[in-house]
């Protein structure tokens, strides 16, 4: 399945900014990068309970083309790469994080259980 590429037109700024970060993982993965810095594949799949390795691989993939996400390969046996926020990637965390108050607000309100790590 080939996904269309993400161009427009949009109807506001929302619908822009969605599209971007649409899909279960990618706020997760954005957030993890934020908090912890630069991260390999491995120490993220772990840190995301439940991301198969297509989809963590292909979220990375289009953070990376979205120029949230810069992806280091270093030339060593065995390969490392590596994974951090970008400029872009950090201001849009910035963004999310009033999101993310609300939403463990919500949680603690409607006792949806409980957040792990406050946003």
């Amino acid at each position: 399945m080939v996904k269309a590429p993400r161009q427009g037109p949009y109807i506001c700024g929302i619908d822009a900014a969605l599209d971007v970060v649409s899909g279960k993982w990618k706020g997760l993965i954005l957030w993890e990068l934020d908090t912890h810095g630069v991260r390999r594949f491995a120490q993220l799949r772990r840190a995301l309970p439940g991301v198969s390795e297509k989809m963590l691989t292909q979220h990375l993939r289009e953070l990376e083309e979205d120029g949230l996400v810069h992806r280091e390969v270093y030339a060593e046996v065995p390969p490392r790469v590596e994974y951090s926020l970008t400029e872009q990637g950090r201001t849009l965390n910035e963004a999310l994080r009033p999101l993310g108050l609300w939403g463990t607000e919500r949680v603690r309100r409607e006792g949806l259980g409980t957040v792990a790590v406050d946003q």
